[in-house]
């Protein structure tokens, strides 16, 4: 049997045996997803019911990234909620017996579907269902956001009050963690992200932290695609929930961002789409709300992206990441950051105007 990096097949079998005789059936077998940029996620078959392994990437785990439990505990926690999740089946601690993957991983039931990440797979669906897609991601984040955490036993999964500065503190330590050449368009960008820092509008909630069309399993029709589940929630935490809407603007326009760099979504122009304006004015209308000034939001989501592909490019160049497309990921970098930057110049600290920006 050939072994996929980070993860020992015999031990998989083994461990699903003794911890879940129910699900065991025979050897199981493991392939690494593609598409992935930092856990590590594998298909699993061989079981009684299709299988996902997450694990955290191979080397340089930063301080706080890549935690296992928090993301198993949050995908259970919403079980039930309007929010489509995975079935989580358990989570791991394997660094003391090195059994199966050395580290803390987790396993959840395969949902069956699509990850829309490429503009060839829109030809697989009408127009008029790829836009009410886009909205339903838009109502699906809404959703998310109007979860109560103490409802869902999440009250301590983090600290809303300060969000934002603690934030741009942890991205700015991630930053220096994977530093491994100059890059002062993104120093730029950090100064300008911390002078012109939002006001406290009041609204906190569990943040997912990487929420976007390809981060979701789409099944159903051509005419009528649904959300079947939302995916990697390896930073989801509370408070502020606009990070959410600046990530997914970010996403939602990452082809022109990229501009050739090796970034790629299934969002094009004229597939049928609809622009970011009218998914912020379906989440607002879905959580019964005004919404502030994006323009930071949206930095900030150029700026977390960048430290990001920043710390792969750096596990990269160790020979610590496995998968396809790493050697050029590192050329994103500059263009977020200066695309951040933009966004910084048109906002207004503490802005409530309503616009998007």
């Amino acid at each position: 049997m050939t072994e996929v990096p980070g993860l020992d097949h015999a031990g998989l079998t083994r461990w699903l045996a003794d911890a879940h005789p129910d699900l065991a059936d025979g050897p199981l077998t493991a392939e690494v997803i593609t598409g992935g940029r930092s856990n590590l996620t594998y298909r699993v078959d061989g079981a009684r019911l299709p299988l996902v392994l997450r694990r955290p990437p191979l080397g340089h785990v930063l301080s706080s990234a890549h935690d296992m439990r928090r993301e198993h505990r949050v995908i259970s926690a919403l079980a039930g909620s309007r929010v489509p999740v995975p079935r989580t089946i358990d989570v791991v601690d394997d660094t003391a017996d090195q059994a199966v993957t050395g580290t803390v991983f987790f396993v959840m039931e395969r949902v069956d579907g699509t990850v829309l990440a490429r503009p060839e797979q829109n030809a697989a669906y009408t127009p008029e269902g790829l836009h009410g897609l886009g909205l339903a991601l838009a109502e699906t984040l809404a959703d998310l956001h109007a979860v109560d955490p103490a409802a869902v036993e999440l009250a301590d999964f983090g600290r809303p009050a300060g969000y934002l500065e603690r934030q741009l503190a942890t991205w700015r330590r991630q930053y220096d963690a994977s530093r491994s050449r100059e890059l002062p368009v993104l120093d730029d960008l950090q100064d300008a992200l911390a002078t012109r820092l939002p006001a406290d509008h009041g609204r906190a909630g569990i943040v997912h932290g990487d929420y976007r069309l390809d981060n979701a399993i789409v099944a159903g029709p051509a005419h009528a695609p649904r959300l079947a589940a939302v995916l990697d929630w390896e930073m989801a935490t509370l408070g502020d929930p606009l990070v959410d809407l600046g990530m997914l603007g970010l996403y939602w326009d990452i082809n022109a961002v990229s501009d050739g760099h090796g970034a790629t979504s299934a969002v094009t122009a004229g597939a049928g789409y609809p622009e970011f304006d009218e998914l912020v004015d379906t989440y607002a209308a879905r959580s019964g709300t005004s919404l502030p000034q994006l323009g930071w939001y949206r930095a900030f989501a150029a700026y977390k992206l960048a430290v990001i592909l920043e710390g792969i490019h750096y596990r990269y160049r160790a020979g610590d990441t496995v998968g396809d497309g790493f050697a050029v990921i590192g050329d994103l970098v500059a263009p977020l950051a200066a695309d951040g930057l933009a966004h910084t110049a048109r906002t207004t600290t503490g802005a409530t105007d309503g616009t998007v920006a």
